[in-house]
């Protein structure tokens, strides 16, 4: 395999992660319009971008150990297609891609580094 493959393969998990995170900090915004108190506010703000945090520190832990993230997100997108029934299945699809190719990413690392 080519140096310019693996070198996608390498960075389209990060950069699907990362663009996944920022579509979901996108729902945090309707928090401004509900007409709490600054307090309440910051509470619902930070409820709401817990899922983008979670997403952010299993990319950082997977960043060093691609297989953490290879089982991280495809734990994670199995996690939420359970726990909401099947409905979110747009946001499962994508972590269980990124999952994916963190994995092929892995798997090519692993056997580049034995040859």
């Amino acid at each position: 395999m080519t140096t310019n493959t693996q070198r996608i393969i390498y960075w389209i998990p990060r950069v699907l992660c990362m663009l996944l995170a920022l579509f979901l900090s996108l729902f945090a915004l309707d928090v401004f319009s509900e007409g709490y108190s600054v307090g309440e506010t910051m509470l619902a703000l930070f409820m709401h971008l817990l899922p983008t945090m979670l997403l952010i520190i299993t990319l950082i832990v997977s960043w060093r150990w691609e297989w953490v993230g290879a089982i991280g997100f495809n734990a994670l997108g199995l996690f939420l297609l359970i726990s909401s029934g099947g409905e979110s299945w747009f946001i499962s699809v994508p972590l269980f891609i990124v999952g994916i190719l963190f994995l092929v990413s892995w798997v090519l690392t692993k056997r580049q580094k034995t040859k």
